[in-house]
């Protein structure tokens, strides 16, 4: 995985203010259309993970993993985090590019 090109996405996504974090939010997101991919920890407990999953497959939004809540968190200048909704399409689909 190029960890650091997704990484330094994400961070741009953060700064253009088009990602949210944390469980409660991501999914709120996710109901309300808006996010366009959520990015979810490999470190995530099995109960976000799921809760997150099937969230996503309910509303048709992509779902990618990544290695760590530490990578994660740090690509966007936060603590660990362990999922991440981003919101605007276009980078949506670069980040989808960068982590398949």
């Amino acid at each position: 995985m190029k960890s650091n090109q997704w990484m330094s996405l994400l961070g741009l996504a953060n700064r253009a203010r088009k990602i949210i974090s944390g469980e409660e939010l991501v999914v709120k997101e996710i109901r309300s259309g808006k996010a366009k991919l959520v990015l979810l920890s490999a470190d995530a407990s099995a109960n976000t993970a799921k809760k997150v999953t099937d969230k996503c497959k309910s509303y048709s939004v992509p779902v990618r993993m990544v290695e760590s809540r530490d990578s994660l968190g740090q690509s966007i200048g936060k603590e660990a985090r362990v999922v991440v909704a981003v919101l605007d399409a276009g980078f949506a689909n670069k980040l989808k590019q960068l982590l398949d």
